[in-house]
C-alpha cells in the first residue's frame, strides 16, 4: 500500500507544481493555481498516510519515487526523453528508497 500512496502523492505533487510552473513560466492563466493547489493539498494528505514511525523517514523514502515520477512526467506531459544520466540517477535514488524502507529496524 506504500507504494501506491507514494505514487499518488508523487503525481498530486508534479501535478500541483506544474500548475505554477504553467502560470509563472509557460503564460498559462493564474486559473491553473486553483486545481494547482488543490492537488498540493492532496499530495501533503497522501504522505500522512504512509505508515512510517517518522514523518522524515517517509519524507526522505518518498524522494526517490518522486525522482522517477517527475522523470516519467519530463517523457510523457513535456516531450522530453529522459537520457540514460536520468535513468541512472533515477535507479540510484530507487536504491536508496528501498534501503530506508526496506531496512530491519529495532522495535
Amino acid at each position: 500500500m506504500t507504494a501506491i500512496v507514494y505514487i499518488a502523492a508523487a503525481l498530486a505533487e508534479i501535478a500541483g507544481c506544474f500548475a505554477f510552473w504553467a502560470w509563472l513560466r509557460m503564460g498559462k492563466s493564474p486559473l491553473w493555481l486553483a486545481p494547482g493547489i488543490g492537488s498540493l493539498i492532496l499530495f501533503a494528505w497522501l504522505l500522512t498516510r504512509v505508515d512510517s514511525d517518522a514523518a522524515g523517514r517517509a519524507y526522505a523514502a518518498y524522494g526517490g519515487i518522486y525522482i522517477c515520477a517527475s522523470l516519467l512526467w519530463l517523457w510523457s506531459v513535456e516531450g522530453v526523453r529522459p537520457d540514460r544520466w536520468d535513468v541512472t540517477g533515477a535507479a540510484l535514488c530507487l536504491v536508496g528508497t528501498c534501503v530506508i524502507l526496506l531496512a530491519p529496524r529495532a522495535a
